[in-house]
Protein backbone atom coordinates (compact mmCIF):
# COMPACT_ATOMS: atom_id res chain seq x y z
CA UNK A 1 0.00 0.00 0.00
CA UNK A 2 1.35 3.61 -1.13
CA UNK A 3 0.33 5.15 2.07
CA UNK A 4 1.66 9.11 2.19
CA UNK A 5 3.31 8.61 -1.36
CA UNK A 6 1.75 10.34 -3.46
CA UNK A 7 2.88 11.61 -7.40
CA UNK A 8 3.87 9.69 -10.16
CA UNK A 9 6.96 7.26 -10.21
CA UNK A 10 8.29 8.33 -13.53
CA UNK A 11 9.94 4.97 -13.73
CA UNK A 12 12.81 5.37 -10.96
CA UNK A 13 12.99 4.86 -6.93
CA UNK A 14 11.35 7.41 -4.36
CA UNK A 15 15.31 9.20 -4.46
CA UNK A 16 15.43 9.46 -7.77
CA UNK A 17 12.01 10.37 -8.45
CA UNK A 18 12.68 13.34 -6.31
CA UNK A 19 16.12 14.33 -6.99
CA UNK A 20 14.69 14.54 -10.63
CA UNK A 21 12.00 17.04 -9.98
CA UNK A 22 14.26 18.91 -7.80
CA UNK A 23 16.59 19.50 -10.92
CA UNK A 24 13.72 20.64 -12.85
CA UNK A 25 12.41 23.15 -10.61
CA UNK A 26 16.02 24.31 -10.46
CA UNK A 27 16.48 24.37 -14.00
CA UNK A 28 13.52 26.46 -14.73
CA UNK A 29 13.72 29.18 -12.39
CA UNK A 30 17.50 29.47 -14.03
CA UNK A 31 16.20 29.52 -17.00
CA UNK A 32 12.77 30.23 -17.38
CA UNK A 33 12.10 27.37 -20.00
CA UNK A 34 12.45 23.90 -20.06
CA UNK A 35 12.23 21.23 -22.57
CA UNK A 36 11.14 17.49 -20.76
CA UNK A 37 8.61 14.60 -21.02
CA UNK A 38 4.85 15.59 -20.50
CA UNK A 39 4.67 13.67 -17.60
CA UNK A 40 7.48 15.24 -15.83
CA UNK A 41 6.23 18.50 -16.28
CA UNK A 42 2.83 18.30 -14.76
CA UNK A 43 5.00 16.71 -11.71
CA UNK A 44 6.65 19.50 -10.90
CA UNK A 45 4.14 22.28 -11.73
CA UNK A 46 3.38 22.40 -8.22
CA UNK A 47 6.46 22.68 -6.65
CA UNK A 48 6.66 25.59 -8.80
CA UNK A 49 3.69 27.31 -7.95
CA UNK A 50 4.57 26.75 -4.39
CA UNK A 51 7.83 28.63 -4.83
CA UNK A 52 6.41 31.35 -5.74
CA UNK A 53 3.51 31.74 -3.05
CA UNK A 54 6.37 31.33 -0.41
CA UNK A 55 8.23 34.23 -2.25
CA UNK A 56 5.03 36.38 -2.52
CA UNK A 57 4.78 35.55 1.20
CA UNK A 58 8.36 36.87 1.91
CA UNK A 59 8.76 35.92 5.55
CA UNK A 60 11.52 34.15 6.84
CA UNK A 61 10.16 30.95 6.98
CA UNK A 62 9.13 30.37 3.21
CA UNK A 63 12.38 31.65 2.36
CA UNK A 64 13.55 29.18 4.61
CA UNK A 65 11.36 26.45 3.04
CA UNK A 66 12.63 27.26 -0.52
CA UNK A 67 16.11 26.55 0.25
CA UNK A 68 15.15 23.59 1.54
CA UNK A 69 13.13 22.58 -1.41
CA UNK A 70 15.81 23.81 -4.41
CA UNK A 71 19.05 23.56 -2.42
CA UNK A 72 20.26 27.33 -3.58
CA UNK A 73 20.42 30.02 -1.54
CA UNK A 74 21.38 32.39 -4.24
CA UNK A 75 18.75 31.25 -6.95
CA UNK A 76 16.31 31.50 -3.39
CA UNK A 77 17.42 35.49 -3.05
CA UNK A 78 16.64 35.89 -6.41
CA UNK A 79 13.63 34.46 -6.87
CA UNK A 80 12.28 36.48 -4.03
CA UNK A 81 13.58 39.82 -5.06
CA UNK A 82 12.02 39.65 -8.43
CA UNK A 83 9.27 38.79 -6.98
CA UNK A 84 9.34 41.75 -4.84
CA UNK A 85 9.58 43.92 -7.90
CA UNK A 86 6.54 43.21 -8.72
CA UNK A 87 7.08 39.98 -11.09
CA UNK A 88 3.61 37.69 -10.45
CA UNK A 89 2.00 40.33 -8.31
CA UNK A 90 -1.31 40.11 -10.09
CA UNK A 91 -1.32 36.65 -10.70
CA UNK A 92 -3.21 34.42 -8.00
CA UNK A 93 -1.59 31.15 -9.62
CA UNK A 94 -1.07 29.23 -12.74
CA UNK A 95 2.60 30.42 -12.80
CA UNK A 96 3.98 28.00 -15.42
CA UNK A 97 2.31 26.70 -18.82
CA UNK A 98 3.01 23.42 -20.94
CA UNK A 99 3.18 23.77 -24.69
CA UNK A 100 3.50 20.51 -26.52
CA UNK A 101 6.69 19.93 -29.25
CA UNK A 102 5.99 16.59 -30.57
CA UNK A 103 6.63 13.17 -29.77
CA UNK A 104 10.53 11.20 -29.24
CA UNK A 105 12.26 8.45 -31.43
CA UNK A 106 12.68 5.41 -30.07
CA UNK A 107 9.92 5.45 -27.17
CA UNK A 108 7.42 7.76 -28.41
CA UNK A 109 7.13 9.99 -25.37
CA UNK A 110 5.62 13.42 -25.84
CA UNK A 111 7.81 16.30 -25.59
CA UNK A 112 7.09 19.40 -24.47
CA UNK A 113 8.29 23.43 -23.38
CA UNK A 114 7.64 24.52 -19.90
CA UNK A 115 7.97 28.05 -19.48
CA UNK A 116 7.38 31.06 -16.41
CA UNK A 117 4.85 32.99 -17.22
CA UNK A 118 5.32 36.44 -16.55
CA UNK A 119 2.72 38.68 -18.34
CA UNK A 120 0.52 40.84 -15.94
CA UNK A 121 -2.96 39.52 -15.38
CA UNK A 122 -5.71 42.13 -16.73
CA UNK A 123 -9.56 40.53 -15.08
CA UNK A 124 -12.40 41.53 -16.56
CA UNK A 125 -14.49 42.74 -14.14
CA UNK A 126 -11.28 44.69 -13.15
CA UNK A 127 -11.71 46.68 -16.54
CA UNK A 128 -15.13 46.94 -16.34
CA UNK A 129 -14.69 48.88 -13.45
CA UNK A 130 -12.21 50.96 -14.32
CA UNK A 131 -14.53 51.96 -17.66
CA UNK A 132 -17.14 52.55 -15.59
CA UNK A 133 -15.26 54.95 -13.45
CA UNK A 134 -13.82 56.63 -16.25
CA UNK A 135 -17.18 57.30 -17.76
CA UNK A 136 -17.11 54.67 -20.43
CA UNK A 137 -20.29 52.55 -21.33
CA UNK A 138 -19.82 48.89 -20.54
CA UNK A 139 -22.10 46.76 -23.19
CA UNK A 140 -24.06 44.02 -21.76
CA UNK A 141 -24.58 40.93 -23.68
CA UNK A 142 -27.74 39.92 -23.68
CA UNK A 143 -29.26 36.39 -22.44
CA UNK A 144 -28.73 33.62 -25.17
CA UNK A 145 -31.50 33.14 -27.58
CA UNK A 146 -32.85 36.70 -27.00
CA UNK A 147 -32.87 39.58 -29.44
CA UNK A 148 -33.03 43.06 -28.05
CA UNK A 149 -35.39 45.53 -30.00
CA UNK A 150 -32.09 47.92 -30.22
CA UNK A 151 -30.56 44.91 -31.98
CA UNK A 152 -33.47 44.42 -34.60
CA UNK A 153 -33.36 47.94 -35.45
CA UNK A 154 -29.44 48.72 -35.83
CA UNK A 155 -29.97 45.72 -38.16
CA UNK A 156 -32.38 46.96 -39.91
CA UNK A 157 -30.45 50.38 -40.08
CA UNK A 158 -27.21 49.06 -41.50
CA UNK A 159 -29.00 47.16 -43.91
CA UNK A 160 -30.75 50.31 -45.31
CA UNK A 161 -27.31 52.34 -45.55
CA UNK A 162 -25.94 48.84 -47.51
CA UNK A 163 -28.88 49.31 -49.90
CA UNK A 164 -28.07 53.30 -50.61
CA UNK A 165 -24.67 52.93 -50.97
CA UNK A 166 -25.22 50.61 -53.25
CA UNK A 167 -27.67 52.88 -55.14
CA UNK A 168 -24.80 55.80 -54.56
CA UNK A 169 -22.47 53.33 -56.21
CA UNK A 170 -24.92 52.18 -59.12
CA UNK A 171 -25.68 56.74 -59.83
CA UNK A 172 -21.97 57.31 -59.77
CA UNK A 173 -21.02 54.45 -62.29
CA UNK A 174 -24.04 55.86 -64.65
CA UNK A 175 -22.51 59.21 -64.73
CA UNK A 176 -18.99 58.25 -65.16
CA UNK A 177 -20.61 56.05 -67.58
CA UNK A 178 -21.97 59.14 -69.13
CA UNK A 179 -19.53 61.03 -69.15
CA UNK A 180 -16.93 59.01 -70.67
CA UNK A 181 -19.83 58.21 -73.98
CA UNK A 182 -18.69 61.97 -75.64
CA UNK A 183 -15.35 61.21 -75.12
CA UNK A 184 -15.67 58.17 -77.38
CA UNK A 185 -18.05 59.87 -79.85
CA UNK A 186 -15.56 62.27 -80.49
CA UNK A 187 -12.96 59.81 -80.57
CA UNK A 188 -14.79 57.79 -83.49
CA UNK A 189 -15.84 60.91 -84.98
CA UNK A 190 -11.68 61.80 -85.23
CA UNK A 191 -11.53 58.44 -86.73
CA UNK A 192 -14.09 59.07 -89.63
CA UNK A 193 -12.48 62.49 -90.66
CA UNK A 194 -8.81 60.82 -90.43
CA UNK A 195 -10.30 58.01 -92.84
CA UNK A 196 -12.07 60.26 -95.80
CA UNK A 197 -9.08 62.83 -95.69
CA UNK A 198 -7.06 59.72 -96.37
CA UNK A 199 -9.68 58.90 -99.28
CA UNK A 200 -9.56 62.05 -100.35
CA UNK A 201 -5.79 61.69 -100.65
CA UNK A 202 -6.10 58.20 -102.82
CA UNK A 203 -8.44 59.66 -104.98
CA UNK A 204 -5.91 62.93 -105.56
CA UNK A 205 -3.10 60.30 -105.88
CA UNK A 206 -5.06 58.16 -108.58
CA UNK A 207 -5.28 60.66 -111.39
CA UNK A 208 -1.19 61.14 -111.25
CA UNK A 209 -0.79 57.35 -111.52
CA UNK A 210 -3.58 57.04 -114.52
CA UNK A 211 -1.89 59.47 -116.63
CA UNK A 212 0.53 57.14 -117.89
CA UNK A 213 -2.84 55.95 -119.90
CA UNK A 214 -2.73 58.88 -122.16
CA UNK A 215 0.13 57.57 -123.79
CA UNK A 216 -1.70 54.75 -125.14
CA UNK A 217 -2.95 56.54 -128.71
CA UNK A 218 0.91 57.47 -129.48
CA UNK A 219 1.42 53.81 -129.44
CA UNK A 220 -1.75 53.00 -131.15
CA UNK A 221 -0.96 55.26 -134.10
CA UNK A 222 2.60 53.57 -134.78
CA UNK A 223 0.18 50.19 -135.10
CA UNK A 224 -1.92 52.18 -137.57
CA UNK A 225 1.61 52.94 -139.28
CA UNK A 226 2.20 49.97 -139.55
CA UNK A 227 -0.54 48.43 -141.03
CA UNK A 228 -0.71 51.50 -143.78
CA UNK A 229 2.80 49.82 -144.47
CA UNK A 230 1.56 46.74 -145.29
CA UNK A 231 -0.80 47.48 -148.39
CA UNK A 232 2.53 48.94 -149.83
CA UNK A 233 4.13 45.37 -149.34
CA UNK A 234 0.87 44.19 -150.52
CA UNK A 235 1.07 45.52 -153.57
CA UNK A 236 4.68 44.60 -153.91
CA UNK A 237 4.09 40.95 -153.73
CA UNK A 238 1.37 41.27 -156.30
CA UNK A 239 3.95 42.99 -158.67
CA UNK A 240 6.14 39.39 -158.27
CA UNK A 241 2.85 37.64 -158.87
CA UNK A 242 2.50 39.63 -162.22
CA UNK A 243 6.11 38.99 -163.18
CA UNK A 244 6.07 35.15 -162.48
CA UNK A 245 3.81 34.25 -165.56
CA UNK A 246 6.08 36.03 -167.78
CA UNK A 247 9.00 34.02 -166.99
CA UNK A 248 7.08 31.22 -167.66
CA UNK A 249 6.11 31.46 -170.94
CA UNK A 250 9.12 29.73 -172.91
CA UNK A 251 8.07 27.30 -171.42
CA UNK A 252 5.05 27.44 -173.61
CA UNK A 253 7.67 27.39 -177.03
CA UNK A 254 8.42 23.52 -175.98
CA UNK A 255 5.60 21.66 -177.57
CA UNK A 256 6.72 23.33 -180.79
CA UNK A 257 10.32 22.37 -180.44
CA UNK A 258 8.87 19.01 -180.20
CA UNK A 259 6.98 19.17 -183.49
CA UNK A 260 9.80 19.32 -185.94
CA UNK A 261 11.63 16.80 -184.52
CA UNK A 262 8.29 14.63 -185.39
CA UNK A 263 8.36 15.56 -188.47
Amino acid sequence: MRHYKKGRKLGTDASHTAAIKKNLVVNLFLNDRIKTTLERAKEIRGDVDRVITWAKRGDVHSRRLAIAKLGDKQLVAEIFAKVEQGLFKDRPGGYSRIFKVGKRRGDDAIIVLMELVQEPVQFKKKAADEGAKGGLKVEKKPARGKKNAEEVVATEETADEAVEAELTEEAVAEEVAAEEAPVEEAVSEEAVTEEAVTEEAVTEEAPAEEAPAEEAPAEEAAEDEATEETPAEEAAEVEVTEEAPAEEAPAEEAPAEEADEQA
